[in-house]
């Protein structure tokens, strides 16, 4: 288990090694480009040699990259449908080209669309997306936090989407579990007994093998509240024991975590890369 943050790229993702090293971070996530549209920067071949020497130089184990938030795949509107599924296949790519390990992104809304309707629509977007990719890097899914009629907060719903794609293209795809999203879903991880609940339950709809990595966040609301509400380490509702629980657990310790915790006047993410890593038991 590593931990890391999100980092930013200004000025070139080249230099995100360095700031996740600045922060404290062993592995981080990224965009690859501006998460509120406009095209990719291009990747040239000095740049993918720049950044995979920046991530030696700065000893990071892995980096992430985190799709634009415009991304929305039960979208009746055929250019944001096929826009997500055009996008998210780049980022795959440009992922691959980086040595970057996983890609994951917010599903998206069903808007207008029945649940059942806007579920099938995902796993269409999916398998349009894994259909002929022969990259490195895999997939993520993320965990919503259901505010709306946002796909994917529950697991049910994920393990149908992984079903509606292709056994060919499921090796390709996994999941990224939000820690204040699944708590904002009504997923309990406060303390030891809730946890193995949860993690109970995700093994037998999805399957623990699918967890690929964690973003650990606190969360403002309270379980079950439906709202996406990210706090600091131990300052929210789900509170210090239960990411002790988190980063001592058995079946996580392969995985690594990530923080997306505020930047304010309370701390930034080298203060809750203290926290989780005091809690981390020698």
């Amino acid at each position: 288990m590593k931990f890391g943050a999100h980092v930013s790229i200004a000025g070139g993702l080249v230099n995100a090694p360095a700031r996740s090293k600045e922060i404290g971070g062993e592995v981080f996530q990224m965009f690859s480009r501006s998460p509120r549209g406009g095209s990719a920067p291009k990747l040239t071949s000095e740049v993918v040699k720049q950044f995979k020497a920046e991530m030696k130089k700065n000893h990071q184990a892995e980096a992430y990259i985190h799709t634009p938030y415009y991304i929305n795949l039960a979208s009746t509107n055929n250019r944001i449908r096929y826009g997500s599924i055009s996008v998210i296949r780049e980022e795959l790519e440009r992922a691959s080209s980086l040595g970057v390990k996983y890609v994951m992104t917010h599903l998206g809304s069903a808007n207008d669309l029945s649940r059942h309707r806007a579920i099938k629509e995902v796993a269409l977007g999916l398998k349009k997306i894994l259909d002929g990719y022969a990259g490195s890097a895999i997939f993520l899914m993320e965990n919503s936090a259901g505010s709306g009629n946002v796909v994917g907060n529950e697991f049910e719903e994920l393990g149908a989407i992984i079903k509606g794609v292709p056994r060919q293209a499921r090796d390709r795809l996994a999941v990224c579990f939000d820690t204040c999203h699944a708590f904002a879903s009504g997923y309990d991880l406060r303390d030891k007994k809730s946890l193995n609940q949860t993690l109970a339950q995700f093994d037998k709809i999805i399957g623990l093998p699918r967890l690929k990595l964690i973003h650990l966040n606190d969360s403002k609301t309270d379980l079950g509240g439906h709202i996406d509400r990210h706090e600091h380490i131990g300052q929210g509702k789900i509170g210090l024991e239960g990411f002790k629980q988190i980063v001592n657990h058995p079946q996580l310790k392969k995985i690594n975590l990530i923080l997306e915790t505020p930047v304010d006047e309370q701390g930034d993410h080298s203060t809750d890369l203290k926290i989780i890593k005091k809690l981390k038991r020698k």
